[in-house]
């Protein structure tokens, strides 16, 4: 497993991802196996989950580039440019969890598109009948479809809770013009994303984006539409009112809650059984809906 990657130029070091720089406006992005709950690195790794993530985002800025630019170059395992001995140092197999990508000047926003209600979401209407500060139909139950998907930015907090951002909050961070086509962007790709795992199979309950701009351009960056980023639901099993059988790393909050852990450091080992399980759920999410194996 990939858990952590020794580089010069470290750019960032995320919870998942490792970013160097690698030349002129071109960035070196590593999809580690580490994984993270309720903001936490968690101290083991998920067998494949990198490359899972890697190859998935990269699936998906290709399928929406029709709906918008992105910062994605090149595989690195496949790169013969600028910066290619540094991806020679990587440990054997890591490049293919990693892409070349455009530097962008990151928007410190977190896109959230929700089209059925669960996780946090859910959370908030059992207690304030609301999502994101906003009033909800009443009668709601785990798991419905909302009339029409809503948008709920959140901060991007380099630690701790991302928070929710209010209508005047996106405003006051982007202005006007910039907020409403982040907002127009974000549905557009949820909508065609949702549609296509439909008919695979696969509910797309929610997933969260990230912007910058590139050469004057509202790019997507970072990671997209992967079981990080997104609920993935069993449509065979998709019943409201239940939790729903996953594709993500729901299977591991689940567990982590079940634990009765409290979300504060440090964070419990995962036992072998459910590590196995979560990769294969990430394995599986990537060979329904782009209809590739990974092996």
């Amino acid at each position: 497993m990939l858990i952590e990657t020794q580089l010069p130029d470290l750019l960032h070091r995320g919870k998942v991802r490792d970013t160097y720089r690698l030349g002129e406006d071109l960035l070196l992005m590593i999809s580690t196996d580490r994984i993270s709950a309720f903001d936490l690195v968690l101290p083991n790794g998920i067998p494949e989950k990198g490359l899972v993530l890697n190859r998935m985002s990269a699936f998906w800025f290709e399928q929406t580039r029709h709906l918008s630019s992105n910062h994605l170059v090149a595989f690195a395992d496949a790169w013969e440019g600028e910066g290619k001995q540094i991806i020679d140092d990587l440990p054997p197999g890591a490049a293919r969890q990693a892409m070349v990508v455009k530097q962008a000047d990151r928007i410190d926003m977190e896109c959230i598109v929700r089209g059925y209600i669960t996780g946090s979401a859910w959370s908030e209407y059992r207690r304030d009948g609301t999502v994101s500060g906003k009033p909800m139909p009443p009668g709601l139950v785990e798991g419905d479809l909302f009339p029409d998907p809503i948008f709920t930015p959140t901060t991007k907090a380099e630690e701790g809770h991302d928070m929710n951002m209010s209508d005047q909050e996106v405003l006051d961070l982007v202005g006007s013009d910039l907020a409403r086509r982040l907002e127009d962007v974000s549905r557009k790709v949820y909508a065609f994303a949702r549609d296509f795992a439909l008919e695979r199979g696969i509910v797309l309950a929610d997933t969260k984006m990230e912007f910058g701009i590139i050469d004057g351009q509202l790019s997507l960056i970072d990671e997209l539409l992967t079981p990080d980023s997104s609920r993935f639901w069993d449509l065979e099993g998709y019943r409201p009112g239940q939790s729903q059988p996953s594709f993500d790393k729901q299977f591991v909050r689940d567990w982590l809650t079940a634990q009765g852990w409290d979300q504060t450091p440090p964070a419990p080992n995962l036992p072998d059984d459910i590590i196995a399980k979560t990769s294969q759920r990430y394995l599986e999410a990537y060979n329904k809906l782009t209809g590739q194996s990974l092996n």
